[in-house]
């Protein structure tokens, strides 16, 4: 078998070019991994995008029976914009035994991995289902259809391991997250004149202070017991926009805020609140001024992953692994959690540092990539 971590780097280099920020298409990328697989004897297929503008795609290597094992990532990444980068974020550097570029860690350096053992995975007893997604970065978004699709037309699998990056540690448990829209409609006037009109800003910030004491108040009755860092849900106000002058009652007002929450917490329970609140506004607006008004709603809502459940993958996993440490959690979202809701045995397991990811000079260590490596070819003996 060649290099399988020199094969991977080459495969690194053309998948970081594609620039999948997740507000582009990602179809460049899926018809060259279509192609790559093709030229392996591999059959794949795309499950996509409600506007066909992005898809999912997923393929069986090995033979199409039970037991088989997913290794899932997905292929978008978040935006380099504004950020100051020491080299092109597009062209895989490396530095130092680093290598730089959008998505080298999260989490296209774990796709290079599983595509370069493709050669190795063809002759298992058991498959291996690569299934690699669109928008997880925006709220775990392209990923549901995918894992459906799977469901119903591969034989079971064993267990699913989705790639992002853990320094190769066994990751059992992470947090949920739901992302929700708030939008304020006034009533434009002179701001001299603040009884003749509505301003829609005013109305923003009086619900924004209710977010932050209710992060506030997350925080203060966290469990001491979670192993979660920070141990509680988590609120943040990530956009806000509103108003068009200084001397105008906003008309439109509009911020967007997350909730990130343990599998032990209800989000729609720690927002039951905030949503009365919100219709109550709503109903006092309108008689003011009937087009004015505030809707709440919510743009995506991805599952946390339990360690319950996770223990046959759990184990499967640290025999490639040799990682006998403490399974961990962790508090970022993941698509993870869907795989588990479908009905899969789930860990989070691949090379690289989340403390990388998202960051300006992003990047992989070598050493990091050559274990990524090691794990590819074990799991590989291990379904021969």
């Amino acid at each position: 078998m060649p290099d399988l971590a020199a094969m991977a780097r080459e495969i690194l280099d053309t998948l970081i070019a594609f620039d999948t920020t997740s507000r582009n298409s990602n179809l460049e990328l899926i018809a060259w991994v279509e192609d790559y697989l093709a030229g392996q004897g591999i059959n794949s297929t795309r499950v996509v995008s409600d506007d066909a503008s992005k898809a999912n795609l997923y393929a069986t290597v090995g033979p199409n029976v039970a037991g088989g094992v997913i290794l899932s990532g997905h292929s978008d990444v978040v935006p380099v914009d504004g950020q100051l980068w020491d080299s092109d974020p597009w062209t895989v550097t490396e530095r130092n035994g680093l290598l730089h570029g959008r998505g080298t860690c999260d989490m296209k350096g774990f796709i290079a991995l599983a595509l370069a053992a493709v050669p190795s995975f063809k002759q298992g007893t058991r498959p291996v289902h690569l299934a690699f997604s669109y928008d997880e970065e925006v709220g775990c978004l392209g990923a549901p259809a995918m894992i459906e699709a799977m469901t119903a037309t591969l034989p079971a699998p064993a267990l699913a391991i989705i790639g992002e990056p853990t320094m190769m540690k066994v990751i059992t448990g992470h947090k949920g997250i739901t992302v929700h829209a708030v939008e304020v409609l006034g009533h434009e006037a002179h701001s001299s004149l603040t009884h003749l009109g509505l301003s829609a800003n005013m109305v923003a910030i009086e619900l924004m202070h209710d977010l932050a004491e209710l992060a506030r108040g997350l925080w203060e009755n966290a469990d001491p017991a979670s192993p979660f860092v920070p141990p509680h849900a988590t609120l943040t106000i990530g956009t806000m926009e509103g108003g068009t002058a200084a001397n105008i009652l906003a008309r439109r007002a509009r911020f967007v805020f997350d909730l990130r929450c343990p599998p032990d917490v209800d989000p729609e329970a720690v927002l039951a609140p905030f949503k009365a609140k919100v219709a109550a506004l709503d109903a006092e607006m309108k008689q003011a001024f009937p087009a004015a008004g505030v809707s709440i709603t919510r743009l995506s809502n991805a599952p946390p992953m339990a360690p319950a459940g996770s223990q046959e993958a759990e184990s499967f996993v640290r025999r490639l692994t040799g990682d006998n440490s403490p399974a961990g959690v962790v508090s970022y979202a993941a698509e993870a959690g869907q795989f588990q809701q479908a009905g899969f045995a789930t860990v989070i397991c691949g090379p690289g540092s989340i403390e990388q990811a998202h960051q300006p000079n992003e990047y992989l260590a070598v050493e990091q990539f050559a274990r990524g490596a090691d794990f590819m070819q074990r799991l590989a003996e291990a379904l021969a």
